[in-house]
């Protein structure tokens, strides 16, 4: 149960942040877009990444002792 809800929080927070940033379609679409996607994209690949890492090194010291 203690899982779901961070997950639930976790996806809420994500969509929390990504709405605000995503790009309007307005007349010149995506050309008038004040984020550059490839850099936001990059961000949440390495924070996901770091996450993982993380959870296993904790996992690991944790069965350890």
């Amino acid at each position: 149960m203690k899982n779901s809800k961070l997950l639930l929080f976790g996806f809420a927070l994500l969509l929390s942040v990504a709405l605000p940033l995503h790009a309007q379609d307005g007349p010149g679409g995506c050309v008038e877009s004040p984020e550059n996607p490839t850099a936001i994209l990059a961000v949440v690949g390495s924070a996901g990444a770091f996450f993982v890492s993380a959870r296993a090194r904790i996992k690991a010291r944790r069965n350890s002792k």
